[in-house]
């Protein structure tokens, strides 16, 4: 064989395996991104088991896939709790003295647009009413609640067009009187 001919099927070759790993590269992101997966690990915030269900006081300090963040003091009293939007567990938000952040870090498609939804409830009443919940998406604050009187959970949702392949989603949270609780907390593509 010629010297060209061997080194056109080799090229050809590499060719013909490079764009079937490209293909099957993107084929493999769009299926993870298509199929409506929730991006956000426990996110309904069931991994962690009361400490002791028939006892509400005593609450797990653990949160699985959680990062808690602020004044150890503050960062204490955010806890699993039996009031859940669904399922057995939610997470209870509260603090004393400063913000306090609850984050994870989440992988996505840069230029890929994303639905974040969770369900928000407040405890706190008029006139004793001083909280505040923020939303951070990739450190970017897009989101701020003031004195949020009682409510059940509400559900409240933000689309965000990813900016890099790792993506921060952080909430913020002070409550003076009482308590906030936060539940089924999802990101998903949007198709």
């Amino acid at each position: 064989m010629k010297f060209t001919k061997k080194l056109s099927i080799i090229v050809c070759g590499l060719t013909t395996a490079f764009l079937h790993t490209a293909v099957i590269t993107n084929t493999y992101k769009s299926a993870a991104q298509a199929d409506g997966q929730n991006l956000i690990y426990n996110g309904d915030f069931e991994i962690d088991p009361l400490i002791d269900p028939n006892d509400a006081t005593i609450s797990n300090p653990n949160i699985t896939g959680w990062v808690k963040s602020g004044d150890p003091i503050d960062t204490a009293i955010t806890r699993i709790s039996n009031f859940p939007y669904t399922g057995n567990q939610g997470v209870s938000l509260g603090n004393v003295s400063n913000i306090t952040y609850l984050s994870q870090n989440i992988n996505t498609v840069r230029g890929q647009y994303y639905q974040l939804t969770y369900y928000l409830a407040s405890t706190e009443e008029a006139p004793d009413l001083k909280n505040k919940f923020q939303v951070f998406i990739g450190e970017k604050k897009v989101d701020v609640k003031n004195d949020i009187a009682f409510q059940g959970y509400t559900k409240y949702a933000l689309v965000f067009k990813a900016k890099s392949t790792s993506t921060q989603i952080k909430f913020g949270y002070k409550v003076k009187f009482a308590f906030l609780y936060l539940d089924d907390v999802s990101v998903k593509a949007i198709p």
